[in-house]
């Protein structure tokens, strides 16, 4: 059983950053990570994923170049870093995990093809 719980957000003037964090409890040995957004009335949609070692990483088009993904194994956390935040950025981002038994596989696109989804932290971003 993985339990995950993401923190880092808040309030943030367009053009700032902020770095959430996703810390997992329990074995993720070959777990990919990926975080996931949601905004209100709209379905949640993939933002970045990163591999177990850290040698893949994939992003939605929006955020390229302004977010990085990144994670320390050794501390069971998964790392997005925010720059350059939008209005439009504003969401409830949400980590999860899946095992794909390979160190460099992503995992799925989709949110609701995971085993373990984490409770969200908001992000807002005032223009």
């Amino acid at each position: 059983q993985v339990q995950l719980v993401e923190s880092g957000g808040g309030l943030v003037q367009a053009g700032g950053s902020l770095r959430l964090s996703c810390v997992a409890s329990g074995r993720t040995f070959n777990y990919a990570m990926t975080w996931f957004r949601q905004a209100p009335g709209t379905e949640r949609e993939f933002v970045a994923a990163i591999s177990w070692s850290g040698s893949s990483t994939s992003y939605t088009d929006s955020v390229k170049g302004r977010f990085t993904i990144s994670r320390d194994n050794a501390k069971n956390t998964v790392y997005l870093q925010m720059s350059s935040l939008k209005p439009e950025d504003t969401a409830v981002y949400y980590c999860a995990a899946q095992r794909t038994g390979y160190a460099s596989v992503l995992g799925p696109q989709y949110s609701d093809e995971y085993d373990y989804r984490g409770q969200g932290t908001q992000v807002t971003v005032s223009s």
